[in-house]
């Protein structure tokens, strides 16, 4: 794949002075929003697919796109079960190069992520694993919100526990990632340039080609966090 994938640029310089505020709020706020039919429909599919294969080690592919991302992880982890999650059928259905068989161990669905890692925290399911791989920066000051740690479904995610991992090309978002599950926690997170061995999804073999430093933040959650009892 050739490097032709621009550098994020943002007016932020380091860590969004309201982010622990924000934070703070969406962990003291019960949130409500309505969870749609259609992601009940992809949970309880992938739920039944899951229960079906022994109820193995869980892993949650966060945002999965095309799902190669996916299927690396299926053949990487082949003693755990692996969710990927998208909402964009598009995305899901899209070719994908991948040589070697098809893993057994995985099912990609349509879902909101909202809705779907509420249901799962609504179910009592936990992950053993959970990667958010190259979510959409939303680089510009005012959108911070709609950043995952800054979004009312955070504390959520990382009530969720499991080993969590983030990774992006723009350091100021890991940073506030690991800043972000620090303070729901009470446990030091620590963010890291990352230079994989080989490259899992698209996103990071893009990023790669085109000279951009990889980070990331990985935390192992405890089962029930102080600020989220």
């Amino acid at each position: 794949m050739h490097g032709n994938s621009r550098s994020i640029t943002s007016g932020q310089s380091g860590i969004h002075e309201h982010l622990a505020a924000l934070v703070a709020r969406h962990a003291a706020t019960e949130f409500r929003k309505p969870i749609a039919d259609y992601n009940r429909a992809a949970f309880d599919r992938s739920m039944s697919a899951w229960r079906a294969a022994g109820e193995l080690p869980l892993i949650l592919d966060a945002g999965c796109g095309v799902g190669l991302s996916s299927l690396n992880l299926a053949a990487q982890f082949p003693d755990h079960f692996v969710i990927g999650v998208d909402q964009s059928a598009d995305r899901l259905a899209r070719n994908k190069v991948w040589e070697r068989p098809l893993p057994s161990n995985l099912i990609c669905v349509r879902a909101d992520l909202v809705d779907y890692w509420r249901l799962m925290q609504a179910d009592g399911v936990r992950p053993a694993r959970h990667f958010v791989l190259y979510p959409n920066p939303w680089p510009k000051i005012g959108q911070l919100a709609r950043r995952w740690h800054g979004h009312a479904v955070f504390p959520t995610i990382v009530a969720l526990g499991g080993e969590l991992e983030c990774r992006s090309n723009w350091r100021i978002y890991i940073e506030e990632f690991a800043m972000s599950v620090s303070q729901l926690t009470a446990s030091p997170v620590q963010c890291e340039p990352y230079a994989p061995a080989a490259p899992i999804t698209p996103f990071e073999q893009k990023y790669l080609a085109s000279g951009h430093t990889l980070w990331r933040c990985r935390s192992r959650l405890p089962a029930r966090a102080p600020h989220l009892l």
